[in-house]
């Protein structure tokens, strides 16, 4: 391999590593996403709860509240998607710290472009009753997904090999 390539692949891995690392070190400041709503806004019991519909098993929770009640970041980060898809309804999708995954679903509006940095309880969006949650209290979906697999998550409950890419967001929430 010639040098000069070498010296450009050894630069792309240290910044690779560095970016990484930073991704780890920031703090997650971690927000209730729907403002005013407290521990009692959602059941504790309904992560990884099955049967679930079409997804067969929860993973995250859903956080009622008033149709249009604002929804906020739960953390800093920045929004890789928002859109529409079919059982989400209006979604947004946040990178925040850790290298976790942000996602929040069933919104009625969705308040910032993709690409677009945040800060913890920055309006985002408005609560509602969008996708598979047409005609029910409005709610959001709140999952945190990690892009980095925690192996030791791992179950034999249905789906369980996902379980180590999910993490309870009511564990990460009540300790606010």
């Amino acid at each position: 391999m010639p040098m000069k390539l070498q010296k450009r692949l050894s630069i792309i891995l240290l910044v690779f590593l560095v970016m990484l690392a930073i991704g780890f070190v920031l703090p997650e400041n971690l927000v209730i996403p729907v403002k005013g709503a407290d521990s009692s806004d959602w059941n504790h019991d309904t992560f990884w709860y099955e049967p679930w519909g079409k997804s067969v098993v929860h993973k995250g929770i859903d956080i009622f509240g008033d149709k249009s009640t604002p929804v906020i970041s739960p953390t800093n980060g920045v929004i890789i998607y928002r859109g529409n898809i079919d059982m989400g309804g209006n979604i947004i999708l946040l990178l925040g710290p850790k290298w976790r995954v942000h996602y929040l679903a069933h919104l009625e509006t969705i308040e910032f472009d993709a690409g677009l940095f945040v800060q913890p309880g920055s309006q985002i969006g408005t609560l509602g009753d969008t996708g598979n949650a047409i005609g029910k209290q409005p709610h959001v979906h709140y999952s945190i997904i990690s892009l980095i697999p925690y192996i030791w998550k791992v179950s034999t409950e249905t789906q369980g090999w996902k379980k180590m890419f999910y993490l309870n967001p009511h564990e990460k929430l009540s300790r606010l």
